[in-house]
């Protein structure tokens, strides 16, 4: 790769003219003298060492990579082929006039890295543990750059940069904490280098990441209802993968029921009913640590839901009627419950009748302690002076007399 960096120019008319010139070690360079108005005089190339490669035509240096590409008296161009860091310094084109005249031309040859290498990777590595990591390239020439990536997003390095005759190598280093979402990622080390054109040097490695699992129960129905089927879903995550799931219930054993079935992670339970209520666990467990994941099952049927209305009607009027014991937080906590429930709402129909029971034996009660109180008029005094009477007739005057004075003091209760 030839390259052209600047350009030198010595004179006019008879003095020659040259170019500096940038290549990649390995390459080919190309030196051009070029004079303007040469009266026939012979043009010279000669190396770093003051070496004549060519003078005119004329071959002077044995060096197979070196050939003639044009001679003139105008021009002497060569061409020198795989060329190395050796090769690389200030060439000179003469013009043997009186006096002589020349031009120099910088010949810069590029180092191009080797290809670079990852260390330090343990495989695998659990998680929480420190990841260090190195890459490094030699032969750069200028020192060349790295820049490290995890799944395409760059992150940072500390590089260091050491010199070895024209030389660099350059080594960088990266420093992470095992984390379980980067368990399969893929770190890259990337060297640029104006050598390279663009098309950079890689090293890549795949991180293996050792995590205990985090469990969690997923069931297939939101709110489950008596007759359904259930399945309940024990989720995970985990390198290496667990033993088998271990399923209990209320910390017990499975109940020996052939519609519970499990495979592998899935619990299923057919015919649901009231005696599955319960807390349902599954355990996943690998070397490095083991979770529980839990789910509470509580079946709410549509008798049920009926029973909880009439008690809380209940509860309500009288005191005497004695309300079926439910609890009612979980239908505070969980009102969708309410709205799954289909048919007649036989709840409310039982409190209606409950309020009106209550309510005519009420009105009896009271109406017949009115009617055994209210059955007419009593005198509250007897007949004075009847005893005191000397004889029949007397008694009877008195007698009157005191019931005519009792007609004005009636007494009612109410």
């Amino acid at each position: 790769m030839t390259a052209v960096a600047s350009i030198s120019l010595q004179g006019q008319g008879q003095f020659p003219i040259t170019q500096n010139v940038t290549v990649t070690e390995g390459g080919t360079a190309n030196l051009t003298c070029r004079v303007d108005h040469n009266d026939n005089t012979s043009l010279q190339w000669s190396n770093p060492a003051q070496q004549t490669l060519y003078f005119g035509d004329k071959k002077a240096l044995r060096d197979n990579r070196i050939e003639l590409v044009r001679a003139s008296w105008h021009e002497l161009s060569i061409s020198i082929s795989d060329v190395t860091l050796a090769d690389e310094g200030q060439y000179t084109c003469s013009l043997f006039t009186m006096p002589v005249k020349t031009s120099k031309a910088l010949l810069t040859v590029l180092g191009v890295p080797e290809k670079p290498e990852i260390n330090g990777l343990k495989k695998p590595t659990q998680e929480g543990d420190k990841i260090t990591l190195t890459c490094k390239t030699s032969g750069s020439k200028p020192a060349a750059d790295i820049r490290w990536f995890k799944n395409d997003k760059e992150i940072k390095g500390v590089k260091e940069v050491n010199a070895s005759g024209k030389t660099f190598t350059v080594k960088s280093t990266l420093e992470l904490q095992a984390d379980r979402n980067d368990d399969g990622a893929t770190v890259i080390c990337r060297v640029d280098h104006e050598a390279l054109s663009s098309t950079p040097q890689l090293a890549t490695q795949v991180l293996e990441i050792h995590y205990a699992p985090i469990a969690e129960i997923i069931p297939s129905v939101k709110h489950p209802q008596e007759g359904q089927i259930l399945k309940l879903i024990c989720d995970f995550k985990a390198n290496p993968m667990p033993d088998p799931v271990l399923w209990t219930k209320d910390d017990g054993e499975l109940p020996d029921l052939d519609r519970m079935t499990v495979s592998g992670r899935e619990l299923t339970i057919s015919l649901l009913n009231k005696t599955d209520n319960g807390t349902y666990r599954c355990e996943a467990a690998n070397r490095i640590g083991k979770s529980i994941g839990e789910y509470t099952l509580f079946l709410i049927g549509k008798r049920i839901i009926g029973i909880q209305h009439q008690a809380l009607a209940a509860s309500a009027t009288a005191k005497r009627f004695r309300a079926f014991p439910v609890r009612t937080s979980w239908f505070r906590n969980n009102p969708s419950a309410l709205s799954d429930q289909t048919g007649p709402d036989h709840a409310v129909i039982g409190g209606v009748v409950a309020v009106v029971v209550f309510v005519t034996l009420c009105l009896i009660i009271v109406l017949g302690r009115y009617l055994a109180r209210h059955k007419g008029t009593y005198l509250t005094n007897e007949a004075k002076g009847a005893e005191d009477a000397p004889d029949a007739d007397t008694a009877i005057i008195n007698a009157e007399g005191n019931q005519a004075n009792a007609e004005e003091k009636k007494e009612y209760f109410i």
